[in-house]
């Protein structure tokens, strides 16, 4: 009987100690049984971990003595940051040279003046067709449909999508795709986040040649 009670009371204690582990308030995540998956070693912009000894006890890093493994400040640079800050009054361009798009959502009726005078800086070679293409079922399909036509999956939901071949969108220009894609339009939201300006532009161009098909 005696056997059996200390038995019960192990029991009961390890539960105990169990539920324990696994509390975890504010900055607390509770026991971690797997460290590794939790503290990610890479320098990371928006987790400064400044204290060089943390996760000293884990050290499966091989950091020496004194260094964690969950360190992942740059001491180096200003503020232990580990993305540097652009110089003042610098404006951001990407590999082909091309300043940012500063615009911002308007009505549909003044996307062309908003637009107006923009063309677009890529090429109408197959290369650059067949890759709106693909960037086109990727992003677009499930609204517009295979043909452009509205009719994807989303239309059973939500009426309304735009119908590429109607009679008002055919004279759109690829400037005004651009845009629309970058800030949303109607019920279309913004894709700017999602879609790099070169592949918007790829797109543009895809959907003035879908427009042209049967």
């Amino acid at each position: 009987m005696r056997t059996m009670q200390i038995k019960n009371i192990l029991i009961a204690t390890s539960f105990v100690v169990l539920l324990l582990g696994c509390t975890a308030h504010g900055d607390h995540t509770g026991r971690e049984y797997a460290p590794n998956m939790y503290h990610s070693v890479a320098y990371e912009p928006l987790s400064q971990i400044t204290d060089e000894t943390a996760g000293r006890w884990v050290n499966s890093l091989d950091n020496g003595p004194t260094r964690g493994e969950y360190f992942n400040s740059n001491k180096y640079n200003p503020y232990r940051m580990n993305m540097r800050e652009p110089a003042p009054h610098t404006v951001k361009r990407n590999q082909f040279g091309w300043l940012p798009y500063r615009s911002k959502k308007v009505a549909k009726d003044s996307i062309d003046f908003i637009t107006t005078g923009m063309k677009n800086p890529l090429d109408s070679t197959a290369a650059v067709v067949a890759a709106g293409q693909v960037l086109y079922q990727s992003n677009c399909l499930h609204c517009h449909g295979v043909k452009g036509m509205g009719d994807g999956k989303v239309s059973d939901k939500f009426a309304g999508v735009a119908n590429l071949k109607g009679d008002s969108y055919l004279g759109i220009s690829e400037a005004h795709i651009f845009h629309v894609i970058t800030y949303g339009a109607g019920l279309m939201g913004s894709h700017g986040s999602q879609v790099s300006p070169e592949d918007r532009w790829k797109i543009a161009k895809y959907v003035k040649v879908l427009q042209k098909q049967k």
